[in-house]
């Protein structure tokens, strides 16, 4: 299994977003189109005067529409913040990666939409992550032969700039962790492609018999529960010392690590999905790493 999983794949990288700089003071100033099915986010390129789109995000129920938010320019306080910091702790799914692992697992072995529900469900926060994960994975009980297959076929997908992102936080000294829900037979390509230990991954491990048959998730990892990276994030800081940490993902389980003795910032990132009621909370929104990048210096 090892072999196959670190045996160079290739990840597909998501172009197409423009890496100009716009007349707002960070790049992720969001422009809102609607669209046949909700609210189009995206940046406008003044040179071009061309709506370039980022993603389909939080599309209209009835007369509910995209929010305005007032935390996409960060404060003196946040700024100093991140560009201080010991170390960052990213979110996988729709956050390093424009996919929900899960979701393209289960849509893999045939279970997709009913699997893509619940996803929702958890990471909007309205169910208790484990019993949200029990479910997704009974719904359709992937075998270690589908597994390896989904791994050979659907190499990851990138978010756009967050290579970049993560050599210069590298480069400036900061320590990279990934936390996820997700699980590290799918992650460890991730970080091998980005160039993140695996000491440095914290994630949960599907479990299989002697004949490669599903026998479940490893119920002893931080993130197999709710709170689960919260807990993560405060061994982290208890293990290494860190002075000032940041946990940056798009979901409610990734705010919950904000939190006293966990991560002293939440940066959401919401250039795959926008989840509302998360992005509010955000010590500072972003739509493009590519702010995260410039404020750096």
């Amino acid at each position: 299994m090892e072999a196959l999983i670190n045996h160079g794949i290739n990840p597909i990288r998501v172009n197409g977003i423009t890496k100009q700089r716009s007349c707002f003071p960070f790049e992720s100033k969001p422009n809102l189109k609607k669209g046949t099915f909700g609210f189009q986010i995206g940046v406008v390129n003044k040179k071009k005067n061309k709506f370039s789109p980022l993603i389909m995000a939080a599309a209209t129920v009835g007369n509910s529409q995209v929010g305005h938010f007032e935390n996409t320019v960060p404060s003196k306080e946040i700024l100093e913040l991140w560009k201080n910091g010991d170390a960052v702790c990213f979110d996988v799914d729709s956050t390093v990666c424009i996919d929900e692992g899960i979701d393209e697992l289960a849509e893999f072995c045939g279970a997709g939409k009913a699997v893509a529900e619940w996803t929702a469900r958890a990471m909007g926060g309205s169910v208790p992550f484990e019993e949200a994960l029990a479910a997704r994975l009974s719904l359709f009980n992937p075998s270690l032969s589908q597994l390896e297959n989904f791994l050979q076929q659907r190499p990851p997908r990138l978010s756009p700039g967050i290579e970049e992102l993560i050599q210069k936080l590298k480069a400036n000294g900061k320590h990279v962790y990934l936390i996820s829900g997700g699980f590290r037979q799918m992650i460890n390509p991730v970080a091998s492609i980005l160039g993140i230990p695996q000491e440095n991954i914290f994630a949960n491990q599907l479990l299989f018999g002697s004949s490669g048959q599903f026998l479940g998730f490893d119920e002893n990892e931080y993130t197999s529960r709710s709170g689960g990276k919260a807990t993560a994030v405060e061994q982290i800081k208890k293990d290494h010392g860190y002075k000032a940490l940041t946990m940056i993902g798009d979901g409610a389980t990734d705010f919950e690590a904000r939190r006293p003795g966990g991560a002293d910032m939440f940066i959401c990132y919401a250039g795959v999905q926008l989840r509302e009621a998360v992005a509010a909370k955000a010590d500072w929104l972003v739509f493009n790493f590519q702010d995260l990048i410039n404020s750096l210096g």
